[in-house]
């Protein structure tokens, strides 16, 4: 009999480890955004249903993380088998064949992805990254401070409303600062925030000749007030300022308004995290009455790199992570308000989720962003915080240096527009935009 149970002990043990040798361990590549970090926490769910994949995170700074990814799918790098890119690396890296288009199975539900989040993504057809989260930008205001102050905050709110409330509610003495807005330079940091408030100005990256239009008046009436929201009403060191930056600024009550992601909602109302969690109003992102508003379209996304050797493994990861079930699993251990937002047509039909405070403005935000006419003006480009073409990325990081430097103090806003004119047209011209 002892030897019956150590022959049947042994042969189990060969078969784990013959099962161990077969397991596939992939890298997912992320950023630090409080939803990723809360899938993290929620492996077990994914192990439990894939124990053939163990999963290695490299979780990264926004600006790093898009730095590295690019560098890596650009140079076949192989360094992640799974990416968290966005709305802009999407398109054009899938026409360039460097991503790896998803099929999923029938209970996925392709077609309930948002039309205006799974658009984004989408290549000649193919669906070539599957949204984890969808966001436009939007008003996050304190509504006891508009309160004290007398005023009242409209639904659709105009720039000029936003200043007379930004000044309502500053208090440096008490660190009460009227408005946190990007400062830190990145083309997905402050040129998110300021390309979408040109927008609303009337301004735009380029003509319809592809030329550069720092030099005009809207970019000029942009960036000025811009300077005097962040300088008169704004907290100090702003220029070093993010969405995380602010985001823990804005829970820490030191925030009268924060216009930045609507994905930052779950975070601001969330009592664990946030002293003002009970507080929170919003709003639609503000316009100067040129019929756009200072809002922008996003998602963040995972995609599959092509050069990857464990394609299998990272669909059934990216599958999981951006999948109705998913969705449930949040909602189960961190209730509705906490789920991923923005990419599922069902979650706005939801009728628990309707009772989410921020629910309607954050699809209505995704609604009237449009990526394919983002201007006043008819441009040549897509693309509402960003230009959709592979020149951007280096240019946008270069303008937002420039102003991050004039909200800093260390140039003067005309020296940063003139200084932004150059580098984009010198480099349009590098490229063959113009001549």
């Amino acid at each position: 009999m002892k030897n019956l149970t150590r022959a049947l002990l042994g042969a189990t043990a060969l078969v784990a480890a013959g099962f161990a040798a077969q397991a596939e361990t992939i890298t997912v590549a992320t950023v630090n955004n409080g939803d990723m970090i809360r899938m993290q926490g929620l492996m077990d769910d994914f192990n439990a249903k894939h124990p053939d994949i163990t999963v290695e995170w490299v979780t990264l700074e926004e600006n790093v993380l898009r730095q590295k990814v690019t560098t890596d799918i650009a140079t076949k790098g192989g360094q992640f088998d799974v990416m968290t890119i966005g709305t802009y690396e999407v398109p054009i890296w899938g026409k360039q064949g460097w991503l790896v288009p998803l099929e999923f199975s029938a209970d996925y539900d392709v077609d309930d992805l948002l039309p205006a989040i799974r658009g984004g993504l989408t290549v000649d057809g193919n669906l070539y990254a599957a949204p984890f989260y969808g966001e436009s930008s939007m008003v996050m205001y304190r509504k006891d401070l508009m309160e004290k102050a007398g005023l009242t905050m409209p639904d659709a709110p105009t720039w000029a409303q936003i200043k007379e409330a930004a000044a309502a509610m500053t208090d440096k003495a008490s660190e009460t600062y009227g408005i946190c807005l990007r400062g830190k330079a990145g083309w997905g940091e402050n040129m998110a925030f300021l390309s979408a408030m040109a927008n609303s100005y009337g301004a735009k990256w380029f003509d319809m000749d592809w030329n550069p239009q720092f030099n005009g008046d809207a970019w000029k009436a942009t960036l000025t007030d811009y300077l005097e929201l962040m300088n008169n009403y704004g907290p100090p060191g702003a220029s070093n300022n993010g969405f995380n930056e602010n985001l823990a600024l804005f829970q820490q009550g030191k925030c009268g308004m924060w216009i930045d992601a609507t994905v930052a909602a779950s975070f601001v109302t969330n009592p664990k995290d946030s002293t003002v969690a009970d507080k929170v109003g919003f709003a639609l992102a503000p316009d100067t009455g040129k019929g756009k508003r200072g809002n922008w379209l996003w998602a963040w996304s995972l995609g599959i790199p092509a050069g990857t050797q464990k394609v299998d493994a990272a669909k059934a990861f990216v599958e999981w992570a951006t999948s109705k079930d998913y969705t449930a699993l949040v909602a189960s251990k961190e209730g509705w308000a906490n789920v991923p937002p923005g990419t599922r047509t069902s979650l706005y039909e939801n009728a628990e989720y309707a009772k989410v405070p921020f629910a309607k403005m954050t699809i209505d935000s995704i609604n009237t962003a449009d990526p394919n006419h983002p201007t006043v003006d008819e441009v040549p480009y897509v693309g509402v915080q960003f230009v959709a073409i592979p020149e951007f990325q280096g240019v946008a990081t270069a303008v937002g240096q420039q102003f991050s430097a004039a909200l800093a103090g260390t140039t003067s806003a005309e020296d940063a527009l003139a200084n932004a004119q150059a580098l984009t047209e010198r480099e349009m011209k590098k490229s063959g935009y113009i001549k």
